[in-house]
């Protein structure tokens, strides 16, 4: 795609990407078949390649409107287009490089404000999110549907962690709403891995990976939190640490990113590298082990959504699957498995109509093959999926977990 960037374009940081990522475009459409916003609405402006001509025109100079806004926000950031895309365009990239222009153009209205400062606020902060989670739960009956599907129908407690006991070690981020939502998930990885011979290490200075920041508004804030974590993790990682695992494969996706996000930072680039060429979604570690040696044998009827950041960003579609079947788990047909849920980081709190209906699109395919249970490999969906109040969805290392044969009897659930 020919491209000419405006002068105040070309004084940019990212002006050089965004121009190579826009030329590498050949507008052929073939994304626009497999993007869920444009198979809901049908308007060229609400797929990837109308949104990158969007953001063409904006670089080069053409007036910004709300409008130009109003369709890039719509954008899930699935990447589901990156994977379809025949020229490798590197969508999500060129994405934010736009909306961080746009937003600097066109101020929003002032509910748009307060929600995503609210979300900000709250959400990276795990001690707040959990007493309003708490909160939410005693008042459950008060509510308005529109948060009280947000809270958890069930609540698993966490298993007590096994103690640090082998030479192998791995970090492991303990996220923002998770320990508040799903309290068992990262312990119940934690046991799994204990009993392949690895210990988790808990860094408790790391906190959020900085995606709900980046993706509201605050891009400097999100790398602001990428470098306290390199920060925290570092000490760890100097000491042998051979992983930083996620349970969220959100988080993973960015913090895979940090490398790239942050190369052109002295202070931090290299280090930046180093951590994201450190990180692990769980699936990643697991399948390089013996798993034989967990002695499970389960019959039990799974559906596996797996979350647009493990299939598109992070490659890994069929991952989860494979351990999943290795270990007897009776996995189900799901149509359309490449489509997103419409969980997408606060998506479903910023576009709630959008996101409702492809989560019911989501569960109609998920439930088609009847299972017993939902699984999937990112807290945002497994909480958007929940909320609908159908077949009950948990994250996958919960069923592993609870399928290992007892330690002191050798006996299974």
């Amino acid at each position: 795609m020919q491209t000419t960037l405006s002068e105040r374009a070309s004084q940019l940081p990212r002006a050089a990407e965004a121009e190579s990522i826009l030329r590498t475009c050949v507008h052929c459409g073939f994304c626009n078949a497999t993007c869920p916003t444009y198979q809901l609405l049908g308007d060229e402006l609400d797929g990837p390649r109308g949104r990158i001509y969007l953001i063409k025109q904006v670089l080069e100079g053409n007036e910004v409107t709300e409008k130009t806004q109003q369709h890039l926000d719509r954008c899930l950031s699935c990447r589901n287009c990156e994977t379809t895309c025949p020229s490798g365009v590197d969508y999500h990239n060129l994405l934010d490089i736009g909306r961080a222009v746009v937003d600097a153009a066109v101020p929003r209205p002032l509910g748009q404000r307060l929600l995503r400062e609210g979300l900000r606020a709250v959400v990276p902060n795990p001690e707040l999110f959990k007493g309003l989670v708490g909160s939410g739960r005693v008042f459950r009956a008060l509510l308005p549907d529109t948060l009280k599907i947000k809270l958890p129908r069930t609540v698993y407690p966490a298993k007590p962690r096994p103690v640090a006991r082998h030479a192998r070690q791995v970090l492991m981020l303990e996220g923002c709403v998770q320990p508040s939502l799903s309290p068992n998930t990262n312990a119940a990885a934690a046991r799994v891995l204990d009993r392949l011979g690895i210990s988790v290490v808990a860094v408790r200075e790391a906190g959020c990976c900085g995606a709900v920041d980046y993706h509201l508004d605050a891009q400097a804030a999100g790398l602001d939190r990428a470098r306290r974590n390199i920060d925290a993790w570092w000490p760890a990682i100097e000491k042998g640490a051979e992983a930083i695992v996620q349970t969220a494969s959100g988080c993973g996706a960015f913090i895979k990113d940090y490398g790239h996000l942050l190369s052109a930072d002295p202070a931090y680039a290299d280090k930046a590298k180093t951590v994201s060429a450190l990180t692990k979604d769980l699936v990643e570690v697991l399948r390089d082990e013996p798993l034989e040696r967990l002695g499970i044998q389960s019959c039990q009827r799974l559906a596996f959504h797996c979350p647009c950041t493990l299939q598109h960003a992070q490659k890994l579609g069929g991952a989860v699957e494979a351990i999943l079947t290795s270990l007897g788990f009776n996995l189900t047909a799901v149509p359309d498995a490449h489509l997103c849920c419409g969980s997408a980081g606060t998506y479903s709190l910023t576009q709630p109509e959008l996101a409702r209906q492809l989560r019911d699109n989501k569960l109609n395919a998920l439930e088609s093959g009847h299972p017993d249970i939902i699984v999937t490999a990112n807290i945002g969906c497994q909480s958007h999926l929940d909320g609908a109040g159908r077949t009950p969805v948990r994250h996958w290392i919960e069923l592993v977990e609870a399928a290992l044969p007892s330690p002191t009897t050798g006996e299974t659930p």
